[in-house]
């Protein structure tokens, strides 16, 4: 049982960078086209939407990922415990963040999915620029947006960090000191990209 439980957090550890992280930037960096105008963003979109193969991708190297971190994740949020004598004041402060932008994430992409995915295939409208102009030009939903992109960019940055020590690269504390400084940089970056897009559409 015991062996079971550290296969699947390791998997959900993985799962999180690869493939769900990589999604996650391809994904801010195709929505920051919009900062070089709709035509920019839709050329972007359409893109990806024409690519081969694109939902047997989104099924097994997506949608599946996602639903298994979410699901292992969730009981994660419930049974962990705060361990101060292992890391600290710091540490325990972004594991406690952790699992709250994880739920506020999850939350985030369900009701993002719905908008841009379930909707659209419901025959509401296309996907394009001007849905998420349309979606973004209320000021409840903007703000609703601006919050999900920074929690789910602190939660791929802070889950990168645990990730490197979970998997034995970051073992020293100097080497996870430098992860920290590391994962910070990458979590100003990807954050900037996806505020900078929301911001474009409005």
């Amino acid at each position: 049982m015991e062996n079971r439980e550290f296969f699947y957090r390791r998997l959900h550890s993985l799962l999180g960078v690869v493939p769900i992280g990589i999604f996650l930037i391809q994904h801010l960096v195709v929505n920051h086209f919009a900062v070089y105008g709709p035509e920019s963003f839709n050329k972007a979109a359409h893109f990806m939407h024409d690519l081969p193969f694109r939902i047997v991708l989104e099924i097994f190297i997506i949608f599946l990922p996602i639903i298994f971190h979410a699901v292992l994740g969730v009981y994660i949020v419930f049974v962990a415990k705060n361990n101060v004598s292992r890391y600290g004041f710091f540490r325990n402060w972004m594991f406690y963040l952790q699992r709250i932008t994880g739920i506020i994430t999850l939350v985030f992409i369900v009701w993002h999915v719905w908008e841009t995915r379930v909707q659209i295939g419901m025959g509401t409208e296309e996907l394009d620029y001007s849905l998420m102009e349309n979606i973004l030009a209320n000021p409840v939903m903007f703000w609703f947006y601006v919050l999900g992109v920074v929690s789910t960019t602190f939660h791929f940055a802070n889950g990168l960090w645990s990730f490197l020590v979970s998997w034995g690269i970051t073992v020293t504390p100097r080497s996870q000191k430098i992860a920290t400084y590391a994962t910070l940089l990458v979590f100003l970056a990807v954050t900037y990209i996806g505020i900078r897009a929301l911001f474009a559409f409005v």
